[in-house]
């Protein structure tokens, strides 16, 4: 299955220059924005935070660590067909299914949120004893959105479901209907409203020794923060609370197996605010789990 362009040539992610097999890390973007339900536009997410990038340091104060001692390499944007939500989930999973075979770190760029449900599927192969951390304005515990199950509102309760309601661990949430949050309270899932680094410390020593997958959602950070996503929720963290958070993780004895950020949509945002902020999350990520 062709998954890439294999003529690209645009920008790639700051220092992710090494060959694929060359690489310990790869980034990928996951160009899909098929089932959003207010603003469009996060499939061109991933390309804009890689020119952001550019105007990052290499070395990382928080972590006194470098880009420049990884291996990385960054695979592009998928192929994704346009408006079929079912079977670009499909080429994702595989996509991630050929990594984790060939023994990549996987850190994924959205994107909408839909597009971490193949991935957590393909971790579920791997990992029987896998836990989701999930940093986010909203629950994502929908059923469905209008009917339809394969919906940016749907992906965590897809990961409840998967892998048991105890193995997902919501920071953040701000947003959602009394069914999601119900559901979480009444399901066995821990879910931290509106704050997210006192209570992921304090849920951190649970994780220790477990795979776990980190996926983050721009929209966790308030809009002063990241104004440029899809779905904006006043009452957010700042962008430095969300570097500390990717920090004591790092600083833990989880073990992370792969992350994703999500939900960048550049068209909200002419001042590249939100790009800007999540090239710096994904180079704490880099660093911290793929840099020990």
């Amino acid at each position: 299955m062709n998954f890439f362009d294999e003529g690209y040539s645009g920008r790639t992610y700051i220092l992710a220059s090494k060959s694929y097999d060359n690489a310990d890390t790869v980034l990928f973007g996951m160009p899909m924005d098929w089932t959003v339900s207010f603003r469009p536009g996060s499939r061109f997410g991933p390309n804009r935070v890689r020119e952001a990038s550019i105007g990052l340091e290499e070395y990382s104060v928080h972590q006194n660590k470098t880009l420049e001692d990884l291996k990385m390499h960054d695979a592009g944007d998928m192929l994704l067909p346009f408006g079929n939500a079912a079977k670009s989930i499909d080429m994702i999973e595989a996509w991630v299914d050929q990594l984790l075979s060939d023994g990549k770190f996987p850190l994924g760029i959205g994107g909408e949120h839909l597009v971490t449900w193949p991935v957590i599927r393909a971790f579920s192969k791997k990992y029987q004893d896998l836990a989701i951390i999930h940093i986010d304005a909203h629950a994502d515990l929908r059923e469905h959105y209008e009917g339809e199950k394969l919906s940016h509102s749907t992906p965590m309760r897809k990961a409840c479901e998967l892998l048991g309601p105890e193995n997902v661990y919501s920071f953040g949430i701000r947003s959602g209907m009394k069914e999601e949050f119900d559901y979480a309270a009444e399901s066995g899932m821990f879910m931290a409203k509106y704050d997210v680094l006192e209570p992921l410390k304090k849920k951190l020593p649970e994780l220790a020794g477990r795979p776990v997958y980190l996926t983050i959602d721009i929209d966790v950070l308030d809009p002063a923060h990241a104004p440029g996503t899809g779905t904006c929720e006043a009452g957010g963290i700042t962008s430095r609370e969300l570097i500390e958070a990717i920090g004591a993780i790092s600083q833990s004895d989880a073990l992370v197996v792969g992350a994703d950020l999500v939900e960048v949509a550049p068209a909200y945002d002419p001042a590249d605010i939100t790009a800007i902020a999540a090239s710096k999350m994904i180079r704490e990520m880099l660093l911290g789990f793929t840099g020990k």
